[in-house]
């Protein structure tokens, strides 16, 4: 059965982009040609390079962390993410992101199909000065992390054809949604003034509850917890994450100007911070200085800040990535003691680090750092308004994203199993899954 499915599917494919010029024909009218900021294109090509570079560096910081049975299956994971959602975001996602409005929940995706209309002679209207397709090939590399970032709960334990399944409806139904609500002008969260720079709430929070959905569905590990595997993975993803952040930050300012220098600088120390951090807790616990705890500590400063990223200033980057540490590190060492197995820690770390991020940027936001803020500047200004539009945001998007995920992982259950077998989970996912081994 799952053989005819795929076969349909690709000769669906095939056919609609073979004979795209008169199945999808743009009957709208010519769009006038804009004249782009070449600094401003350059940049942003750059940045989408950077944003991709991540899923192989999440790939890296995952695969090191998990037994040596199930290093090549945790990394295929990202990359598989890369490879669906792509053309998932050229035939269909893109649309129900960014299309025209319904209702400021999801976007129309007809106009959109197979890029039609996405060209290079058009823009996005927040972002005027680069052609309207490297803005949408940019946002297709935030959609590509952001089901790899889940994969880190269940590792070791799912079938990779129903991981597949799952992140196909995750995009379309969970994150697609919120990135409109967020990102798109007529959105319900972009008009109540809900800031989130560079996807604190549409990236970590989503990956993080869905995560978390994940875990409990799926239930604890059979095997006791293994060693990490290759410590130097998780070092070298780091390192990748760290320089890629760079473009999935600076770049969401969407040009190369004083917004995307202010977020390069918050991104740099927040990681720093949040890493130091970190190592100083482990020693005031009484642990030792672990390269895996220096590397979670920089991701969770990577993570808390990116809400936040164009709003605020250095030395509150630095608090940011400080107070994330904190929590992060506190909530990890919960979960460690709990029933449930988020086996990479993504929930305390992504989702807890987004949730910090999302809160304290209603906290220090400025309009001297970014006018876009608004009159309705942070609490430690004395406005408690933003503070609150970011808490509602928070509680309906937690909501949302858990219930949702759990509700796929049902229903992706019921029509292929979640979970290997006992024996195959013994055996290691390279092996009963892709017949691959180190």
């Amino acid at each position: 059965m799952r053989k005819v499915i795929l076969t349909i599917l690709l000769i669906i494919i095939l056919v609609l982009t073979l004979f795209s010029n008169y199945l999808l024909v743009d009957n709208s009218a010519p769009a006038k040609t804009l004249y782009f900021d070449t600094g401003d294109t350059a940049w942003m090509i750059v940045a989408t390079a950077l944003v991709l570079i991540m899923t192989p560096g999440l790939g890296f910081f995952y695969g090191g962390m998990v037994g040596k049975k199930n290093i090549i299956s945790t990394m295929l994971q990202s990359y598989m993410a890369m490879i669906i959602v792509t053309v998932l975001w050229i035939i269909i996602a893109f649309g129900l992101c960014f299309g025209p409005s319904i209702g400021g929940i999801i976007g129309n995706p007809i106009p959109n199909l197979f890029f039609r209309g996405v060209g290079t002679t058009a823009a996005w209207p927040l972002a005027p000065t680069i052609p309207f397709m490297l803005f949408a090939l940019f946002q297709a590399k935030f959609a590509i992390i952001t089901p790899a970032l889940i994969t880190g709960a269940f590792a070791e334990r799912i079938r990779f054809w129903a991981y597949l399944l799952f992140m196909v409806l995750f995009i379309l139904l969970v994150y697609a949604p919120l990135a409109h609500m967020t990102w798109h002008p007529d959105g319900i969260f972009f008009k109540m003034g809900v800031l989130d720079f560079a996807g604190g709430t549409v990236v970590h929070m989503s990956a993080g509850w869905a995560a978390l959905a994940g875990a409990i569905f799926l239930g604890k590990r059979k095997a006791e917890k293994p060693n990490p595997a290759r410590i130097t993975y998780v070092l070298l993803g780091t390192g990748l994450l760290w320089f890629g952040w760079f473009g999935f930050n600076s770049g969401s300012a969407l040009g190369a100007n004083e917004i995307a220098v202010q977020a390069l600088g918050t991104t740099t120390i927040a990681a720093a911070a949040a890493g130091m951090a970190w190592v100083f807790i482990d020693k005031i616990l009484g642990h030792k200085l672990s390269a895996m705890g220096a590397c979670i500590g920089v991701v969770v400063g990577l993570v808390s800040i990116t809400p936040s990223a164009g709003f605020v200033s250095i030395p509150h980057a630095m608090f940011i990535g400080v107070f994330a540490s904190i929590v992060s590190n506190r909530m990890v060492r919960c979960f460690h003691k709990s029933k449930i197995d988020d086996a990479l820690d993504v929930f305390a770390c992504h989702g807890v680090g987004g949730m910090v991020g999302m809160l304290l940027t209603g906290v220090f936001a400025s309009n001297t750092i970014n006018p876009a803020v608004g009159e309705n500047q942070g609490l430690i200004f004395g406005d408690a308004t933003l503070f609150l539009t970011q808490l509602s945001a928070l509680i309906i998007v937690s909501i949302f994203a858990f219930s949702a995920s759990y509700f796929l992982y049902y229903i992706v259950n019921k029509i292929t199993p979640l979970r290997v077998s006992e024996e195959k989970e013994i055996l290691g996912l390279d092996l009963s899954q892709h017949g691959e081994f180190l």
